[in-house]
C-alpha cells in the first residue's frame, strides 16, 4: 500500500456502501453495470481514467483529413514516444486521445508484449473492431478433448440463450449461415458483400469443400429497433469512423447502450479516475468486504464497501489487480489457492496476412463504407480436416475494395484533371488477416514487480508471453492457405506476409484467472465466481480457460450477463 497517500475516510463505510461494485467500464463491465442495476442493486462503478461523454467528447467524429494538423498521420515524434502504440493499427490522429500513450501506465516486458489500453469510462468498447461470432460446440470441449490446459467448466448449451439475450440489446448485423464453428444468433439484417466476394465465396466453396465466406457478423445496427431507438441509437451511416466514436450510437458500446440504460434505473454511481489498489478481504467473514480506491490525481486513498464485487478491468489489469490483493489468507493474490493466478495467459495470432488485385468487374462498386467484412470461419482441424502438424485452428477476416486512380495519392499529375482523375475508383484490391487461436502455457504468464512501482504506489506489471511451436506452424500453413484459395479464384499480385509481430497487437489478451471445475488447478467456477471467495466474479477476458479463434467480445458480454443472474440470485438466497 503506498506510503504517503493515505488519508483514510473512517467513515467510509457508512458513507461508501453498495449492493455491488463494478471495476471497470469497458464492454464487459458495462454488461455488469447495466444487469446488476436492471435488477435492483445500489451499484458504484469505479473507472480509472476520466470521462468521455457520449456524442459531446467525440471531438473528431465529423472531421476530414484536412481538419487535422497532419492529415489523420501520427508524426514521427509521436512514434518515436510511443513505440508500443503507434503498432496498433487503429491508432491515428483521429484516434489517439482513446488510446493510453507508452510513458502513463509502463509495464516491464520480460518478452515483446504490446499492451494496448484505453484508460476512460467506456474503455475499449469505443474503439474495438465489432466482430462478434459465437463460439461453438467445439471450443468448448477442445481442452478436454486434446488433453491441453484444463477442461471448461460450461459448454455451448450453457451460454447460448445468453449469447441471445447480449445479441438482441447490442444489435448484431450478420446472416444466419448454418455453420457449426460460429452458430448462428439474434441477427439484424446483414451488411452486403460486394461482387468480387460473392464472386470469391463461390470459388472457395466450390474449391475447398467445408469452408465458407461469409459477412461478418458485427455490432453495428443495420437497422435500429424499438429497443435501439429508446436508447437514442440510431441506424449506422456506413461511414466506417467507428473507432473516432459514433455519434450516431450505431456501434456498440458502453457508451451507446450499457451506461445509458444503467442510469435509466438511477441506481448507479459512477466514479472516474479511480484507480483500485487492491480488494479488501476479510478473514472472518471469509469475504471480501470491499475496495480500496486511489484518486488519481490526488493520491488519497478511500475504501469503498459492497456485498459483491465484480472485477471488469480488463484481462490484464483484473489479473495485475488479484494478485496486488494480498492478506494473511491470500499471500499470493485474492482467490489464488491453486497458484495458477497470472498465468495461461493467451491472445491471438495475427502475424499472417494477404493482399491481391482482380483484373474484372471494373463496372461494378458498392454504397459506402461498410464497417466490416467478410469472414471465413475455422476450417482446421474441424469436421474432416485434421492436421498433424499442430492444434486448432484460424479464421480470417477479409475485404474487398475498389483502389483509388493508379497509385491514388503517389501517382503524376497536378490541377483540375490530376483531381478528376483521383474521384475515379481503380481495379479492385484484397486485404485479409488470419486470426489464429493460442493455446493456453504456463510459461505465458505476468506477475508483479517486487520493486518498482507506478504514480500510484501499485507494483509494475510484467509481461512473459510469447509464441510457439504451435502458432508458428498454423501462422505458416495459414499463408499457404491465403496463397493458394486467391490463386484458385484468379487473383493477381498475391503477396502473403508473417510479420512476426509480438503477442498483443490483436488487443484480445485473455486468461490468467481461468475458469475450471476444481479449485487445485483453476480460479473461478461455472459461474465467473472466485472459488476461495465466493463474492467476487471475475467477467472479463481473464477469465477465458481458452482463446477459440473468434473475436472474444461476444462471449465476455454474455458470460458477464449470466454471471450477473446468479449472482442476484444467490444475494437473494443469502448465498453471497
Amino acid at each position: 500500500m503506498p506510503q504517503d497517500s493515505l488519508l483514510i475516510n473512517n467513515k467510509a463505510k457508512e458513507q461508501h456502501t453498495y449492493d455491488a461494485i463494478v471495476i471497470g467500464t469497458g464492454i464487459s463491465g458495462g454488461w455488469a453495470m447495466k444487469e446488476l442495476t436492471e435488477k435492483g442493486l445500489k451499484v458504484l462503478a469505479l473507472e480509472r481514467g476520466g470521462n468521455i461523454q457520449h456524442i459531446k467528447d467525440y471531438d473528431t467524429a465529423s472531421m476530414n483529413p484536412w481538419d487535422m494538423p497532419h492529415r489523420g498521420s501520427l508524426t514521427g515524434k509521436f512514434t518515436g514516444e510511443n513505440p508500443i502504440l503507434s503498432r496498433a493499427g487503429v491508432v491515428d490522429e483521429f484516434t489517439t486521445k482513446m488510446f493510453l500513450n507508452d510513458k502513463q501506465h509502463p509495464y516491464i516486458q520480460d518478452k515483446p508484449f504490446d499492451w494496448i489500453r484505453g484508460y476512460h469510462v467506456g474503455g475499449r468498447s469505443l474503439m474495438w473492431g465489432r466482430w462478434t461470432q459465437r463460439w461453438g460446440e467445439a471450443d468448448f470441449e477442445a481442452n478436454a478433448k486434446e488433453g491441453i490446459g484444463i477442461d471448461w467448466p460450461i459448454r455451448y448449451k450453457d451460454i447460448a440463450p445468453w449469447y441471445s439475450y447480449v445479441e438482441r440489446f447490442a444489435g448484431i448485423s450478420g446472416n444466419r449461415d448454418g455453420l457449426a464453428q460460429v452458430p448462428d444468433g439474434e441477427f439484424l439484417p446483414p451488411f452486403e458483400m460486394t461482387k468480387l466476394e460473392l464472386y470469391l465465396k463461390q470459388k472457395i466453396e466450390a474449391n475447398f469443400p467445408g469452408r465458407n465466406l461469409i459477412i461478418s457478423r458485427t455490432a453495428n445496427l443495420s437497422i435500429s429497433t424499438d429497443l435501439h431507438t429508446s436508447l437514442g441509437r440510431s441506424h449506422c451511416q456506413a461511414r466506417n469512423l467507428c473507432s473516432r466514436g459514433c455519434p450516431f450510437g450505431a456501434y456498440f458500446s458502453t457508451q451507446s447502450a450499457t451506461l445509458p440504460a444503467a442510469m435509466k434505473t438511477k441506481n448507479l454511481t459512477l466514479q472516474t479516475n479511480a484507480v483500485v489498489h487492491s480488494i479488501i478481504y476479510d478473514g472472518q467473514k471469509q469475504k471480501a468486504t470491499g475496495v480500496r480506491v486511489i484518486d488519481a490525481a490526488s493520491k488519497k486513498m478511500t475504501e469503498y464497501y459492497a456485498r459483491i464485487i465484480f472485477v471488469n478491468a480488463g484481462s490484464i489489469n483484473s489479473n495485475l489487480l488479484l494478485l496486488n490483493s494480498t492478506s494473511q489468507r491470500f499471500p499470493n493474490g485474492l482467490g489464488n489457492d491453486s497458484g495458477v493466478l497470472g498465468q495461461y495467459v493467451m491472445t491471438h495470432n495475427y502475424r499472417v496476412s494477404a493482399t491481391a488485385t482482380y483484373e474484372g468487374m471494373e463496372d461494378s462498386y458498392y454504397y459506402g463504407r461498410r464497417p466490416t467484412g467478410v469472414y471465413l470461419p475455422r476450417f482446421r482441424n474441424f469436421g474432416n480436416d485434421k492436421r498433424n502438424d499442430f492444434k486448432r485452428g484460424y479464421a480470417m477476416a477479409c475485404s474487398t475494395f475498389r483502389q483509388g486512380w493508379g497509385a491514388g495519392n503517389n501517382s503524376e499529375g497536378i490541377g483540375a484533371a490530376y483531381k478528376e482523375r483521383l474521384t475515379e475508383p481503380g481495379p479492385w484490391a484484397f486485404w485479409g488477416v488470419a486470426m489464429g487461436e493460442m493455446l493456453p502455457y504456463k510459461d505465458n504468464h505476468v506477475w508483479l514487480d517486487k520493486n518498482e512501482r507506478d504514480s500510484w504506489g501499485i507494483p509494475l506489471l510484467h509481461t512473459d508471453i510469447r509464441w510457439h511451436e504451435n502458432e508458428d506452424r498454423m501462422a505458416g500453413d495459414a499463408a499457404e492457405q491465403m496463397h493458394e484459395m486467391l490463386e484458385k479464384a484468379e487473383f493477381k499480385n498475391i503477396r502473403t506476409r508473417d510479420n512476426h509481430q509480438a503477442p498483443g497487437r490483436d488487443i484480445h489478451e485473455m486468461g490468467g484467472c481461468r475458469m475450471g471445475s476444481d479449485p487445485k488447478d483453476s480460479m473461478l467456477n461455472r459461474w465467473n465466481q472466485l472459488h476461495a471467495v465466493n463474492n467476487v466474479f471475475v467477467t472479463d477476458g481473464a477469465c477465458m480457460t481458452s482463446s477459440a479463434c473468434q473475436n472474444p467480445s461476444l462471449t465476455y458480454m454474455a458470460l458477464t450477463a449470466r454471471a450477473c443472474d446468479y449472482a442476484v440470485s444467490e444475494l437473494k438466497k443469502t448465498n453471497l
